[in-house]
C-alpha cells in the first residue's frame, strides 16, 4: 500500500458546538429521544424510574444533542401492560410522581431547549377506568357500555365470543362479564377498546389533548393509531392465524379509513396552540403508502417507519426501503422518519447480531461484537437520511437486549399468555446504566439498590460514566453524529438522496444542500473490507477508516460520512 493512513472514526472539529437549524417545523429534521420512564432513572430508590429521575437527567439529553424527548406512558394505571392500560389520563401514576413533577419536567426541558412529546393511548383504557367500571355496574343497554364494544355472545346460550377476532397478546379478543355480555380488547383483557363511533369518546380525547397542551407539552405520540376505528358490524376474519397477518394484510380492526377523520379533528385542536405542536402515529400498516395517509397535510406530522425498523442489515434491502419511504412520504409532503429500536422490539445491537430473517423479537444474543459493529453503522446511516430520527434510550450506549432474563421476573403480559406475541419485550426495557461498577449502576440512588428488572454484570463497562470522553465509544459516536448532523445542512434536512454506484453489499449516496458542501454517506453491510474511490474529507466513521492513496478501504459493517 502507498499513502496508507488510518483516520479515527470521530473527528475533532466540533469544538464550536452544534449549530441549531431554524426552529420552524423542527419535526421535519429533529432527533427525538424515547424515554421509557420506569427504566430511565430512579430518584426515590424504589427500583422503578420516575419523573424526578428524568428531570435530573435532562442535561444529559441536552448534551447528547437531541431536539425532543418522547415519554412513554406515566399516567395513572394498574400497570397490567406497563402503563398502556390507563385509568386516568389527567393524573400521573404515584410510582412516577405527580402532576407537579410532570409540569416541572416540561418547564425544565424547555429551559434546556428540549421539547416534550407524551404518549397518548386512545385505542383502549384500563378496566379500572371510571367509564368502564360504570359500564360494568350499569349493565346491558346502559349509556356507559356504548362507549366500549359490548356485545351478546354467540351460541345457544351466548357462551361463544361475538366474532373470531384474536387478541394481539394471545387468545380471544373478547372477555365475558358476569351478566353474560362480552367486551372487546385487542390487547389484554385489562385493556377494553373504546368505541370511537361514540361522541363522548371523541369529546373526551379532545379535552385530554387540551389538558396536556395547556400544561405545555409539544406533542403526542399516538399509540395504536391504526386501531381506533373497527369495520362496521365487526365481521369475522375467518382465519385462525391472525397474528401472522398483522401488518401484511387488511384487518377489520386495524387501519380503517375512519381513523383519518379523528386525526384531522385533532390537528385542528393542536392548531389552537402556538408553536410547532406535533402528532406522531404509531401505525402498523400493510404498505408505506397506507402509512403515508396518516401524515397528509391536515392530519399527523409524523408516522413511525416500521418497514425500515424491520429491514435486515443488507444493502439491497435498505436501499429499497429508503426509496419506498422517500417516495411514499414525498407524495403527501411529509418528512420520513427512521427508527431502529424502541420499547417493543429487540434492540438493534442484538437483532443485527443474529442471522437475518429472525424477526424483531428474539432471545438469542448472537455475536455481540458483530451486532455492536452493525448497530453503530446502522445508526450513522439512519442519522444521514433525510427526515427525522428516533433514538431509544440506551442505544447510544450500544446496549444489547438482555436475552436471558429468568421467567419469574418477566413483566410483559404477552409472555404469560398463549398464542400471542412472543412476549420478550422485557429484554429491551432493562434499566440503563449511568455510573459505577455495581448494579443498579446509578439508575437508583443506592449502590446495590433495587431495579425492577435485573441488569447484567457486564453493563458497568457500558455506562454513561464509562463511555463519556472515551474516543471511539458508542456514546461519543452518537454525540458526534448528532452534532455534525446539525452543523451540516446536507444531513437530516431535505427530502431525497442521490445514489452513487458502489460494489455489491455497499450502500452509497450523496446529500446536498443549498448552503454548504455535499455529504457522501457510505455503508458497507458486508463482513469484508471493500475498496472505493476516496470521496473527500472524512467527517465521521463508525469504525476507523483507512485511506490508501486515492482510495478508501471500508471496514466490514461500517458507515462513514464525507464532505465531497
Amino acid at each position: 500500500m502507498t499513502d496508507l493512513q488510518t483516520l479515527p472514526g470521530a473527528q475533532d472539529d466540533l469544538a464550536a458546538g452544534p449549530t441549531a437549524r431554524p426552529d420552524a417545523e423542527w419535526w421535519r429534521h429533529g432527533v427525538i429521544y424515547q424515554v421509557y420512564p420506569r427504566s430511565f432513572a430512579d430518584a426515590d430508590g424504589d427500583g422503578i424510574g420516575d419523573l424526578p429521575g428524568i428531570r435530573a437527567r435532562l442535561p444529559y439529553l441536552r448534551d447528547l444533542g437531541v431536539d425532543a424527548v418522547w415519554l412513554s406512558p406515566f399516567y395513572a394505571s394498574p400497570q397490567a401492560d406497563a402503563g398502556y392500560d390507563v385509568s386516568d389520563y389527567r393524573r400521573v401514576d404515584p410510582m412516577f410522581g405527580d402532576l407537579s413533577d410532570a409540569a416541572g419536567l416540561v418547564e425544565d426541558a424547555h429551559e434546556l431547549g428540549l421539547r416534550v412529546i407524551v404518549d397518548l393511548v386512545p385505542n383502549h383504557c384500563s378496566d379500572q377506568h371510571e367509564w368502564f367500571q360504570r359500564a360494568l355496574r350499569d349493565g346491558p343497554g346502559c349509556t356507559a357500555r356504548q362507549r366500549f364494544h359490548f356485545r351478546p355472545g354467540r351460541g345457544a346460550h351466548g357462551e361463544l365470543p361475538p366474532n373470531d377476532w384474536e387478541s394481539i397478546f394471545g387468545g380471544p379478543a373478547w372477555t365475558r362479564v358476569d351478566d353474560g355480555e362480552w367486551y372487546l380488547h385487542l390487547f389484554a383483557p385489562e385493556q377494553p377498546d373504546f368505541n370511537w363511533e361514540h361522541r363522548a369518546v371523541r369529546d373526551e380525547f379532545r379535552s385530554i389533548l387540551r389538558f396536556w397542551l395547556d400544561l405545555g407539552v409539544d406533542g403526542f405520540r399516538v399509540d395504536v393509531a391504526h386501531g381506533l376505528v373497527k369495520a362496521a358490524g365487526l365481521p369475522d376474519i375467518g382465519s385462525s392465524d391472525q397474528l401472522a397477518l398483522l401488518g401484511s394484510a387488511p384487518m377489520p380492526f386495524f387501519d380503517q379509513d375512519g381513523v383519518h377523520e379523528i386525526y384531522r379533528d385533532w390537528r385542528r385542536v393542536l392548531g389552537e396552540y402556538a408553536g410547532d405542536r406535533i402528532l406522531v402515529a404509531e401505525a402498523w400498516t400493510p404498505t408505506l403508502e397506507r402509512a403515508a395517509q396518516y401524515v397528509r397535510a391536515d392530519e399527523m406530522h409524523q408516522a413511525f417507519n416500521f418497514s425500515y425498523l424491520c429491514t435486515d442489515w443488507d444493502a439491497t434491502a435498505l436501499r429499497e426501503i429508503v426509496d419506498l419511504t422517500l417516495s411514499a412520504m414525498g407524495e403527501v409532503g411529509a418528512p420520513p422518519t427512521w427508527v431502529l429500536s424502541n420499547h417493543d422490539v429487540t434492540r438493534h445491537a442484538t437483532r443485527f447480531a443474529n442471522p437475518p430473517g429472525a424477526g424483531i423479537q428474539m432471545t438469542t444474543p448472537g455475536d455481540r461484537e458483530v451486532g455492536l459493529r452493525r448497530a453503530r453503522a446502522a445508526s450513522l446511516l439512519m442519522f444521514a437520511l433525510p427526515g427525522s430520527a428516533y433514538v431509544y434510550q440506551g442505544e447510544e450506549l450500544g446496549l444489547p437486549d438482555v436475552t436471558d432474563l429468568p421467567d419469574e421476573v418477566r413483566a410483559d403480559p404477552s409472555f404469560h399468555r398463549d398464542n400471542g406475541q412472543d412476549g420478550f419485550r422485557d429484554g429491551c426495557r432493562v434499566p440503563i446504566p449511568w455510573s459505577g461498577t455495581e448494579a443498579p449502576y446509578g439508575f437508583g440512588p443506592t449502590v446495590g439498590g433495587p431495579s425492577w428488572l435485573p441488569q447484567p454484570a457486564t453493563w458497568a463497562a457500558l455506562s454513561v460514566e464509562a463511555q463519556t470522553g472515551v474516543d471511539g465509544s458508542t456514546l461519543e459516536l452518537y454525540r458526534a453524529a448528532i452534532a455534525i448532523r446539525k452543523q451540516q445542512p446536507a444531513l437530516g434536512a431535505g427530502d431525497g438522496v442521490e445514489w452513487i454506484h458502489a460494489p455489491e453489499g455497499v450502500l452509497a449516496f450523496r446529500r446536498a444542500a443549498r448552503v454548504g458542501d455535499p455529504v457522501v454517506v457510505i455503508s458497507n453491510t458486508t463482513g469484508d473490507h471493500v475498496r472505493m474511490p476516496l470521496p473527500g474529507r472524512l467527517l465521521l466513521g463508525s469504525s476507523d477508516v483507512v485511506v490508501d492513496g486515492s482510495e478508501v478501504v471500508l471496514a466490514p459493517d461500517s458507515t462513514s460520512w464525507w464532505n465531497s
